[in-house]
């Protein structure tokens, strides 16, 4: 009844804010209804103007209001991972899902997580299997907390085109629901298909049939689908119909996990917070700008399917690709995932046709002794592309791309070479160019490589760096794992760190002749060893698009005393 009477006089914004300040509520649930109720009596204009009072509601994302400290949403939450018996789902999905409820991120009380695939097992069968990819347990406490985590998780065994199995599936979810006592439509439903791509369309028509929430009181179902998305613009554009018929653009989450690295998000605030930067960074003082994927390891174990997608489908079309994005782009008009996104598919629309002189592509020996990949295979294990950026900003700029396996060290940073200085009177150019480099992995960090006085008697100079490591500077704050960020950002309805549709098909529109070459056998890869830099020639066309090597320099990253 106290509600109720509340609600009567929710009419001015005022009363809202006063209940909240003095936690007149009992639970956070009572203000959500509280708030329904008010909600039903402002017109919709208001509504659709963003304002009731002094505060600002938007009916389309509730849960930005953060001020209030609210979540939108009244329901509880089920989160259904399918593919749970697969290497993702494992070593990925379920580890993330762990640390944000070891967090506090997902709650005992209101969570609940479903492994969905073909496998036929028990609910402690899976729970064993993936028991031993959550962590050491070092403390009792951490040994509590790992256990009621366990005890979340349910299996439900299915096809994938199996009416008869999402049909259990949405009885399972709708049992934890009803025992969450969750009002119907007020729930949340999100679906992480840690799936081959082929599966989609049947599991996406699956969960449309069979799962899906009644939205109509702040409830929602969102679809998290993994890369690749597609093998070229033709099959991207087919998947993306095929979804797009079954779910709003709002309710898909098209995940690369390099979006959610801590560097890659500190991105924007380099950029944009840091007024020294921002004269910088323009074709004016920066001669060219490399983005590098290292790994010093084959395709051991999986060389069957990364034979079918090649290094450049792997990681360059998407991961690099979306790294350059956010260097490259315009400053957005706010942080809204939307203006975010716009301005990263403006500057996608302006990059060149690839020039096939500009490619370079490798093999390593040794990898078609794996049994899984075809003796004549033409798949590219290393590949480095020169992009160019056709408007004012990045006018002349080359933009290396540049990925490759078995090769002599393990990294991902984006090197940022400047101009020689003009005049240059203490004659350093010997010493190197200055470079702004952005470690991604391992061991994140950033630092400036730049010329100063050697140490001693004499004028001469020395290159030094100015640098951050993060595990130095914060060594007390856990850096969370790319998905844990992602998840967290899906069950938030933030899309600022996925795909968006449009952004999808001109990734591809840049990529796609340049695949078709290499497919049809006009473009193939040169050998070269494992362990080494990869082939001379790529280092023959960093060379001609700019780029100056300093030979004899090896930053040094510091450590603890």
């Amino acid at each position: 009844m106290s509600i109720l009477l509340v609600g009567r006089f929710l009419l001015d914004s005022r009363c809202i804010k006063a209940l909240m300040e003095v936690n007149w509520f009992h639970s956070k649930r009572d203000k959500i209804i509280i708030l329904q109720l008010a909600m039903s009596t402002v017109s919709d204009t208001s509504l659709r103007n963003g304002s009731l009072g002094n505060n600002s509601f938007r009916s389309e994302s509730f849960s930005e209001e953060k001020d209030m400290g609210l979540i939108r949403e009244a329901g509880c939450l089920s989160i259904i991972v399918l593919g749970a018996s697969g290497d993702l789902a494992k070593k990925k999905t379920f580890p993330a899902l762990f640390h944000l409820f070891q967090q506090g991120f997902l709650q005992e009380n209101d969570v609940h997580i479903f492994g969905y695939a073909r496998t036929k097992l028990s609910d402690d069968d899976l729970r064993e299997r993936i028991h031993g990819y959550l962590g050491k347990v070092v403390s009792t406490e951490n040994a509590e907390v790992l256990s009621k985590f366990l005890q979340l998780i349910k299996y439900v065994s299915g096809s994938y085109d199996s009416d008869k199995g999402f049909q259990l599936l949405d009885m399972q979810v709708s049992e934890h629901e009803t025992s969450k006592n969750s009002q119907p439509g007020t729930s949340r439903r999100l679906f992480y298909l840690a799936l081959p791509p082929s599966v989609y369309p049947s599991v996406c028509e699956m969960i449309r049939r069979h799962c899906m929430n009644q939205s109509d009181l702040g409830g929602w179902t969102r679809i998290v689908v993994e890369k690749p998305f597609g093998k070229d613009l033709e099959s991207a554009e087919d998947l993306s119909a095929q979804l797009g018929e079954l779910f709003d653009e709002k309710q898909l989450y098209r995940i690369d996990h390099y979006l959610g690295k801590e560097l890659v998000q500190n991105l924007l605030v380099l950029r944009f917070a840091n007024r020294f930067f921002m004269p910088l960074w323009n074709r004016d003082n920066i001669d060219n700008i490399q983005i590098v994927f290292r790994e010093d390891f084959g395709t051991e174990g999986r060389g069957g399917y990364f034979d079918e997608y090649g290094i450049i489908r792997d990681i360059i079309q998407n991961h690099l690709l979306q790294v350059l994005c956010l260097v490259a782009m315009e400053k957005p008009v706010s942080l809204k995932p939307e203006h975010i996104r716009d301005e990263k598919v403006k500057v996608l629309q302006s990059v060149l046709p690839i020039k096939p002189e500009e490619v370079v592509l490798g093999q390593y020996e040794g990898y078609k002794d794996d049994p899984t990949v075809s003796d004549s295979s033409n798949t590219p294990t290393f590949a480095t592309a020169v992009l160019r950026i056709h408007n004012e900003r990045w006018e002349g700029v080359p933009f290396i791309l540049k990925a490759g396996k078995a090769l002599n060290s393990r990294k991902a940073e984006i090197r940022v070479q400047f101009k020689d200085v003009p005049g240059d009177i203490f004659k350093s150019k010997k010493q190197g160019r200055n470079e702004f480099v952005i470690r991604l992995q391992p061991s994140e960090a950033m630092y400036m490589k730049l010329t100063v006085k050697k140490p001693g008697l004499q004028m001469s100079t020395i290159q030094s760096e100015l640098d951050l490591s993060y595990g130095l500077r914060y060594q007390d704050v856990k850096i969370p794992e790319a998905y844990e960020r992602l998840i967290l950002d899906t069950i938030r309805g933030d899309q600022q760190h996925f795909v968006r549709r449009d952004e999808l098909r001109v990734a591809w529109e840049i990529f796609t002749p340049l695949l078709h070459s290499i497919d049809e056998g006009q473009l193939k890869p040169i050998s070269y060893k494992p362990g080494s830099r990869g082939p001379a020639e790529a280092d023959e066309l960093l060379a001609k698009a700019g780029y100056v090597q300093t030979h004899g320099y090896i930053w040094i990253p510091p450590t603890l005393a």
